[in-house]
């Protein structure tokens, strides 16, 4: 089984003292951040994002890894590898292509948004779903909460394709919190989502001081926490 991430960027702003055009920072700048992963307080491995320029201007390739260590490196022999090619549309993110492996389970998919579909395969099954504007898939998203969260535009509401499906989640900023992390006590802004019949709820703390990126992550099943993703180093 495939399994799913979360991360994220920045959005600047321009301006200048003595009234002359400053040359505008790009809307994504390429970061790296190093999280420990655990189950239930047990710690099960390690997680890395990882956001470097496209091939062109405007594009950027999102990278998700997931390296499993200890007795769970017998169940999860592979690591769990997510890739996203995006741009970025005005303030919004548009995903090109995703890709997901472990082991010889593989995802490919692209977005066809002039023909409004996502066609590809799936561990060996073809899919092809149609899109509507805003769409995203499972990693493409967080940079979208990132830009969203730097806007002061958090929508209430995302179209997701996980899988081989589009599902409807719902998010909601709930405030404001100082914790403590490998890099000092931060302020941060609180993000929880969920689908509409699921009894699990992903909560992020986003950092406004480094760029919203998020610098812990928790999903929780009937309000018990199962898993937990803590940050350890920023390179920017």
């Amino acid at each position: 089984m495939l399994a799913r991430g979360f991360t994220a960027v920045l959005l600047a702003v321009t301006g200048s003292a003595t009234g002359s055009a400053a040359e505008p920072e790009p809307a994504l700048a390429p970061f790296a951040a190093h999280y420990t992963a655990e189950w239930r307080s047990i710690n099960v491995g390690t997680s890395d994002v990882v956001l470097t320029d496209g091939a062109e201007p405007g594009r950027f390739v999102y990278t998700w890894t997931m390296t499993a260590r200890g007795i769970f490196r017998i169940v999860y022999s592979n690591d769990v590898i997510q890739k996203s090619w995006l741009g970025v549309i005005g303030d919004h993110v548009r995903p090109d292509r995703y890709h997901a492996e472990q082991g010889d389970a593989a995802a490919d998919i692209d977005f066809d948004w002039e023909g409004g579909h996502a066609h590809g395969v799936i561990e060996n099954k073809p899919i092809d779903l149609k899109i509507a504007p805003g769409t995203q898939d499972v990693m493409s998203i967080q940079i979208e909460v990132m830009l969203d969260l730097k806007n002061g535009n958090l929508p209430a509401a995302f179209r997701i394709l996980d899988r081989d499906e589009i599902k409807d989640f719902t998010y909601t900023q709930e405030g404001s919190a100082r914790i403590r992390t490998a890099l000092g006590e931060l302020d941060t802004v609180v993000v929880s989502s969920h689908r509409a019949g699921n009894n699990r709820v992903l909560r992020m703390w986003f950092a406004p001081s480094l760029g919203y990126v998020p610098v812990q992550a928790e999903r929780s099943r009937d309000g018990k926490p199962e898993f937990a993703m803590r940050i350890k180093t920023l390179n920017r």
